[in-house]
């Protein structure tokens, strides 16, 4: 049995968020459910599954042929439904600017299996053993835990790549405030060269009762700064 705590996507938002609040950028982009390149696509959950998950809710398992809960089935027709997922949304660009979904016999081609084998494991929606998984999930240039991942981890998993993300783009915006203040000489305006701004985002996983303190500190020497500044101007 792991040790690893269940995944909980809402956190992961949560701190996406966050970053994207103190970035001040809106996070209808980088949290869009729908289309190709939303959390849908890149998780290969139902729309309805990832917004019940991302409002903190669990997705119930669907009841198996018969109406009961049969866990391995379950698991089993998870992979398929996430197989025909890809087959759906990763489409092959044609010469002539069109798409359309690759054929059994390419996937199979692709996989190291059968035309025939996968034709028939749609239809019995028995899941394919764990090579077969992996090459299936290759061809579409996925790795297996996009198949196999339960409901949770599959948009956790998506949403830490885009916290991730964030991230870097927090630490290059860092390097840039950086690199300004240096520039700016030694009295700088604090506020404008955003110092503000870059101390919240470095101080964004510090537990809020150690940030805010310091972050309204640095705030009061901006404003100073800003004061000073306009008090400079006044007086030539």
């Amino acid at each position: 049995m792991s040790d690893q705590p269940a995944p909980r996507p809402v956190e992961t938002l949560q701190r996406i968020r966050e970053l994207l609040e103190r970035a001040g950028r809106e996070p209808v982009d980088a949290l869009r459910v729908a289309g190709e390149g939303g959390l849908a696509y890149a998780s290969g959950l139902p729309e309805a599954d990832v917004e019940a998950l991302l409002r903190g809710e669990p997705v119930p398992p669907v009841p198996a042929s018969g109406g009961t809960a049969d866990p391995v089935e379950e698991r089993h027709r998870q992979v398929v439904e996430r197989i025909l997922f890809l087959r759906r949304t990763r489409l092959r660009a044609l010469p002539d600017g069109q798409v359309r979904a690759y054929s059994l016999a390419e996937i199979a081609a692709g996989a190291g299996t059968s035309a025939q084998w996968l034709d028939k494991m749609i239809k019995t929606g028995k899941a394919p053993n764990l090579d077969h998984a992996a090459g299936i999930a290759g061809f579409f240039g996925e790795k297996i835990e996009f198949l196999v991942a339960p409901p949770a981890e599959a948009l956790d998993r998506v949403l830490q790549r885009i916290h991730k993300d964030l991230l870097e783009q927090t630490v290059e915006r860092q390097d840039a405030d950086l690199r300004r203040l240096k520039a700016a000489g030694p009295q700088p305006d604090l506020a404008a060269l955003g110092v503000v701004g870059y101390a919240a985002r470095a101080l964004a996983d510090v537990p809020d009762d150690t940030a805010q303190p310091i972050i309204a500190l640095i705030e009061s020497i901006a404003r100073r700064s800003r004061e000073d500044r306009a008090r400079e101007t006044g007086a030539e």
